[in-house]
């Protein structure tokens, strides 16, 4: 085992090539000549001499050294592993010194907006179906059950998403895994804001969510890859804040395009292209804008070292590097590294040669043998060296996300049930009214008659919203044009009367009498109301709610490498916890919609640190896939949320309020545990 201390390695010649930090690095003699142009008498090295690819005398030295490659055949594996694991911490201090020397400018900060807006659509996918749901509900005749399930689909999406294509991540490259979840995600989405049946639409949504759920774990293991040790935790942080942006992003959108229900077309009856799905299709841009961005982004170089591509790492590198000194004004900086450790490959990929066997079998094996690489890393996850970790790891990720996603929902849902509340203090009741000979061409709302009678009446081109006929009498009354919301007639008789292209179907007509009365024309599916089912307080609580994390998104930033990641999730979720006690005093929408602020700016932080412990317990060839893992049960505990939370509204804010606070508590407390990770270099 070989200690680092002070950018060296103790125990190493110092003629070995390997990089030490210096400013002189270490050369072999025969290779300081023969390679390319570029030393003068005094060995200095120019720019354009390129040094990544190691001279083949060097490789001859480095074969002698190593033992024939037949021989690890007849080793046993736990050796080979236990070499693969000194590679590995002497790869992490190595590549940590590389990282400084290349420094932190232009290239990460180019990095950091293509992800950011993969982040963004994450964040955006969350809040779409719920904002379009109160439109969706009237254009697809969708059942209380069917919204439920449509606003869960896409968090179950999401789990899935998160732990298979955040385990294929460590297996076929951060870049492209990342590119299949974007490409996914943008086709699906797009899809689904022409598709007309629930079904498809269901449908759509899953597989959309399967996509952006798979990006997640992406983002963060890819950019963390890019980052120093001293730069990792505050820039991880920074990238959070497009998760904000995404929910502003959707809130914004929803209000300047859904209630305007011109912006649409029809083809026929059939076919109706309404507000709510251009909102759609303009929500999937973010995804579209880092899909295309992201074609011109390297793959992580800390992978490609990891499965033994050294040269195109070493490219990506001096690529990372010259990219930052040109931006410094340094072009005339060179890049020292010529060679860099590479892990010894355990893993053997079985391969079908062309002449044994068909297309499809080759690609089966691939997928198979691909899937049990995966599969294998799942396992090592809870194997000791880290079970006790991921287990807290787990606890912590769940705890937060059923109380954060069950409260996100639970505040939009309780103020709801206040704007209910509020408006049927304000219904007005009529009792025994006689009308004859009149004509209605206005809009009744918010009422109730009672024993009333009606006589040659005629209803006109008008609309019914909350109203309800109870015990009444219709003689020879014409209804032409009607559209009803919430509106029912109980106990009534209707004798004599006509209803012509009305929506007064016959679930709306309650243990009521109707003699000699006709139905004709009526009309087909079901129709919007705007004004009614888009309530613009229900935007303005999102918006606020997002915007509302800004504040303890730069601090988590600022602080989150001077206190540690340990100290940032134990605080944030112990005062979110405390911010929880203090909804029962929440009994109007202006209070409901600030403690959901004060909440939701707290809870940010302990999100941030999350993400960047989750990232740096890991090594390597694990650390997508733990954080898919972990991800995978924090939507499983959003749907536990969401399901429960929505569950206790109208009913009491007892349950809702203990069992978020005293989630928070327990996953704070046990936060404390983990191990601090801010001192250690990315394995």
């Amino acid at each position: 085992m070989f200690k680092y201390q002070d950018g060296n390695y103790e125990g190493y010649a110092p003629n070995d090539g390997y990089y030490r930090g210096g400013d002189e690095p270490a050369h072999e003699e025969d290779a300081q000549s023969d390679v390319t142009e570029g030393h003068d008498e005094d060995d200095e090295v120019y720019e354009g001499e390129y040094q990544g690819i190691p001279h083949p005398d060097d490789i001859k030295e480095k074969q002698k050294k190593r033992a024939p490659a037949v021989a690890d055949e007849y080793r046993d594996r736990d050796d080979l592993m236990a070499e693969r694991m000194e590679d590995e911490e002497q790869l992490a201090h190595q590549y940590e010194n590389i990282i400084e020397e290349c420094g932190h400018g232009r290239f990460q900060w180019t990095l950091f907006f293509v992800l950011g807006l993969a982040l963004m659509a994450d964040g955006v996918e969350v809040f779409v179906v719920g904002f379009v749901l109160p439109s969706a509900e009237k254009d697809m005749c969708l059942s209380s059950s069917n919204k439920g399930m449509l606003g869960l689909i896409v968090y179950l999406g999401m789990m899935v998403g998160a732990v298979m294509l955040g385990g294929l991540a460590d297996k076929l490259g951060r870049k492209k895994c990342l590119i299949i979840s974007l490409a996914i995600n943008a086709a699906f989405a797009f899809l689904s804001s022409f598709v007309q049946g629930y079904g498809f639409f269901l449908f759509c949504r899953l597989i959309s969510g399967l996509g952006i759920g798979g990006s997640l774990p992406i983002v963060f293991a890819y950019f963390s890859e890019f980052l120093s040790r001293e730069k990792r935790g505050e820039h991880l942080s920074w990238l959070c804040m497009f998760w904000m942006i995404g929910g502003i992003f959707a809130s914004a959108m929803a209000w300047s395009i859904i209630p305007h229900y011109g912006w649409g077309f029809s083809m026929g009856t059939k076919y109706h292209f309404h507000s709510w799905r251009v909102f759609v299709l303009v929500c999937s841009l973010p995804c579209i804008a880092s899909l295309v961005a992201l074609k011109f982004m390297p793959e992580s170089p800390r992978f490609l070292l990891e499965i033994g591509k050294h040269d195109e790492a070493w490219m990506i590198l001096k690529q990372v590097h010259d990219t930052n000194m040109r931006a410094k004004g340094e072009p005339e900086r060179v890049f020292t590294v010529s060679y860099i450790k590479t892990p010894k490959q355990v893993d053997e990929f079985i391969e079908i040669q062309s002449s044994t066997g068909t297309w499809y079998q080759r690609w089966l094996v691939r997928i198979t043998t691909t899937f049990k690489q995966v599969w294998d890393n799942v396992l090592y996850c809870l194997t000791a060296q880290y079970r006790m970790n991921t287990l807290m790891l787990a606890v912590v990720w769940f705890t937060m996300a059923l109380s954060y996603y069950g409260l996100i929902v639970w505040f939009p849902d309780m103020i709801r049930y206040l704007q209910e509340e509020a408006y049927e203090s304000r219904v007005k009741i009529f009792d025994e009214e006689e009308v004859s000979h009149f004509t209605f061409n206005f809009t009744l709302e918010n009422q109730i008659h009672r024993n009333g009678e009606y006589r040659n009446d005629k209803f006109i081109g008008m609309k019914f919203k909350e109203v309800r006929f109870e015990d009444s009498l219709f003689e020879e009354c014409y209804f032409e044009d009607v559209t009803s919301s919430e509106t029912f007639f109980e106990n009534c008789t209707i004798i004599s009367t006509v209803f012509y292209n009305t929506d007064l179907y016959e679930h709306k007509f309650i243990n009521c009498r109707l003699i000699n009365s006709t139905f004709m024309k009526e009309k087909e599916g079901c129709h919007l109301d705007f004004e009614e089912d888009n309530d613009f307080l229900i935007y303005l609580v999102s918006f606020l709610g997002s915007l509302s994390v800004l504040p303890g998104n730069i601090i988590s930033a600022l602080l989150m490498d001077k206190i540690g990641r340990i100290k940032m999730i134990g605080g944030s979720m112990l005062i979110s916890a405390v911010c929880c006690f203090f909804l029962f005093f929440g009994n109007s929408e202006s209070a409901m919609i600030g403690w959901q602020c004060l909440f939701c700016g707290a809870s940010i932080a302990a999100w941030n640190a999350l993400d960047v412990i989750t990232v740096e317990l890991y090594p390597t060839d694990k650390r997508a896939t733990a954080f898919g893992i972990l991800n995978g049960l924090c939507k499983f505990g959003a749907i536990l949320g969401n399901s429960i939370f929505a569950s206790f509204v109208g009913i009491t804010k007892v349950v809702p309020i203990l069992l978020a606070s005293s989630a928070l508590v327990g996953g704070g407390l046990l936060a404390l545990r983990l191990p601090e990770t801010r001192e250690q270099v990315l394995m």
